[in-house]
Order: structure tokens, then sequence, then C-alpha cells
């Protein structure tokens, strides 16, 4: 029996479609990257934006012909996803399963395991996904998160540490340490009456032999505490990498979208970011035409990233999502806009990135190459987290080299090997 698995989402998405291959390969299914082989399809979905949800309801005319050539033929859903998009998806999908029931996907696995139990089947070349935790107790106005994967609940620190060792032992080269919200991980199981916190787990996990990089997502400014700056300081297998979703620039919208920290404080968490680790790489995850944003609210996002100047920006248009509380709220600005304001950040974002990476000419990174592009070109992840291009007759996938860069542009950087 084969399996395809379709993943519609972030980096917790996918490590949600790794788990679904550890159970499915437990039960002797094989997997296959062609939808007509499939005897059973897997989609893991993230029902955060509305668009997702509109793609994957796009899916039916495709699985029918599936089914034309496979009578037999099985579809599944799982991920994140609300009760009132179910009646819809009940039409596309043959079993609908919550990924906190994922060992469930097979009546045969009756000694079902909770989700960060199962050790997931990695997949993704030299880079593994680790969830250190799941859930979220934030309840952002716009996020469904809370609603669809429940409240925070942390993994053992020394589960962490032992899949990790695992990982590394054999060979992967990226580690990253998943959560909807990792500052706010907590392990109270050690036994010695003391909660190891995030900051302690990364050096734990910076601590473990092997020759990797260590990376984390997603982190809420609220939680961002000065030990984690101080741990990620330190360097060594941990990256100077940080994606810090502000959502807005400005204080009363912050307020609405229940962020509870101001414009005012997220730059200084930037200033303190900075200043101990100054070749640091700054993202963040920002929404635009949130309800109540006015063109003058909005141009203090603006103002945001002209002072930031980030060197990535994941720029989404706000979008409802029923039994949120930014449901209820006025959706007053248009989708034109919403457009409008997202090119806006975006050709400010394009110009600060250029600025940012064109610092980097005449420099020499070290870079882990992912996969190659076309012909002898690799593409890669400098340890900033720079996307890198470079140009060998020498299989690079899966290798850490060092390059002198040669270019730039506002999405990345391009090298030679020294």
């Amino acid at each position: 029996m084969k399996y395809h698995v379709i993943v519609y989402g972030c980096q917790m998405n996918i490590s949600d479609a790794e788990r679904v291959s550890a159970v499915l390969e437990g039960l002797n299914y094989k997997r296959t990257p062609e939808m007509n082989d499939a005897s059973l399809i897997v989609v893991v979905m993230c029902s955060v934006r509305q668009s997702a949800v509109d793609r994957i309801l796009g899916l039916g005319k495709k699985f029918q012909k599936v089914r034309e050539m496979n009578p037999k033929f099985k579809s599944i859903l799982t991920g994140c996803f609300l009760k009132k998009d179910i009646k819809k998806l009940e039409k596309i999908f043959d079993e609908i399963i919550n990924i906190k029931d994922i060992g469930k996907l097979a009546k045969s696995f009756k000694n079902t395991r909770d989700y960060l139990e199962i050790e997931a089947t990695t997949t993704q070349g030299p880079t593994a996904y680790v969830p250190i935790m799941t859930g979220c107790n934030n309840f952002c106005a716009y996020c469904v998160v809370p609603y669809t994967r429940g409240r925070e609940i942390s993994r053992p620190a020394k589960e962490i540490i032992l899949q990790i060792k695992k990982l590394v032992k054999d060979g992967f080269k990226e580690i990253w340490l998943l959560g909807q919200n990792v500052n706010s991980y907590k392990d109270p199981s050690t036994g010695s009456g003391q909660t190891i916190k995030f900051p302690e787990l990364l050096k734990m996990v910076s601590k473990i032999p092997g020759n990797f990089w260590i990376r984390f997502t997603s982190s809420h400014p609220k939680d961002f505490s000065d030990n984690l700056v101080d741990v990620m300081a330190l360097g060594g297998k941990i990256t100077p990498y940080l994606n810090l979703p502000v959502q807005a620039g400005d204080d009363e919208i912050l307020r609405r979208m229940n962020r509870p920290y101001t414009v005012a404080q997220y730059k200084s968490l930037v200033k303190k970011a900075r200043k101990k680790i100054p070749n640091i790489c700054l993202s963040t995850d920002i929404i635009v035409g949130f309800p109540g944003e006015t063109k003058k609210r909005f141009e203090n996002s603006k103002k945001l990233f002209e002072e930031i100047k980030f060197d990535m920006a994941y720029i989404s248009e706000y979008s409802p999502r029923p039994g949120t509380a930014a449901s209820k709220m006025k959706d007053n600005v248009s989708h034109k806009e919403k457009t409008k304001r997202k090119y806006e950040l975006n050709e400010i974002l394009k110009k600060t990135a250029l600025e940012n990476n064109k610092k980097y000419i005449g420099r020499s990174v070290e870079a882990l190459m992912t996969q190659k592009s076309h012909k002898e070109f690799y593409i890669g992840k400098t340890k900033e987290y720079k996307t890198i291009n470079i140009k060998s007759n020498k299989t690079l996938i899966g290798k850490f080299v060092k390059a002198k860069i040669t270019g730039a542009t506002s999405w990345g950087i391009s090298g030679k090997i020294i």
C-alpha cells in the first residue's frame, strides 16, 4: 500500500506530516511522491488563513480522478481546522482526524499515542523539525490555533534531547525547535523541583556533540527574555537568526489584536538582540488590513519597517476566521486596500533587505546547502538564514561549505566556494 502526503502550512505542519508518515509506515505503508499512485492521501492543513481552506476545497476534483483509477482510494484530512469548516471538508475527505489524534489513523493502530509521543519520520534532506511543545494560550484576536490545537503542552526535555541526539547521529545538520510560542516552553518533569525553560533547553541542545546548527520558531515578543538573548549570543551551534512576529506597527491595532506589548517595547527587544548579537538576521510576521487599521495606523507600520530594516518579513492580508475575537469586528478595510498596503510594505522590505544583503559582499560565510536549483547551481542557507546561491560541479546537498559573497539581491546572496 502506498500513501501520499500534502502539506498546506508552515514548519509546524511539515512536522505534523512527518508524524503522519511515522504512523503510516508503522502500518507498512510506503510513501510515494505521486498522488495518482497512492491508495491513501493525507492532507495536513493549516486553517489560520481562509486561502488555505479554499485551496484544500479545490482538491475534490483531483481526488475524484484518483478514485476513478483506484476504487479503494481513501483520503484523510488532519492538521488545524475549525468546526465550521468540517461540513464543507467532509464532502471531499473520507475521514477527518484531529492532529492530536493521528495515532488513530487506522483501526489496527489501537494502542494510540499522544501527538508529541510519536517519533517523526524525517524527510526534509539535511533539516529536521523537532516540536518541543504544541498548542497556545495567547488567544490573539485573529488566530485559530488555541481552538484547533488546544492549550500549551510542553514536551519533556529528556525526550527532546534523545530525539535530537538520534537525528544528529543519523546525519541531520540543521535542527529546528518548533512551537506556537517556543518562549513559553516549560518542562516541570525534571524531578528536581526546577522547571526547565526555553533558554535552558536551548543550552542543553547546544551541548549535544556533533556538527549541526540550531534554529527555532516561533517567538512571542511578550515572552522574549533577556536570558534568551544571552543564550543566543553564546553562538556555536545556535544560529544568529530570529523570527520575532510584530503583527502590527501601531499600538491600538496591537491592543485590538490582543498582543500585549507596545511598538516601543518591540523596538527595545530588537535593540537588545542586535547589541548582543551584531550579526543577527531578523525576520517578522505582520498582518495588513486588520479591523480598525486606518491609513494613519498603517503609516505606523511603514515607519516601523523603515526603522527596523528587517531582513525578511512574512506579510499577510487579514482574513476573518470564524470563532476568533476578530471575526466579531467589522472587516472594514477593502481587499484592494489590503493588497495595496501589502505591496507598500513589501517595497520597503525589498529596499532594506537589499541594503542588508549588500553588506555581505566580499565577506566569507558558512552555509548549509539544501537543494540543487538548476545545472550546477545549489541553494542553501547561511548561518544567519540568508538564502545563498553557489555554483559547483560537485554535489553539495547536505554539506556545510565556506563561500565568499560576490553578489546580492533583496531575497538572497550569491558566492563562490573558498
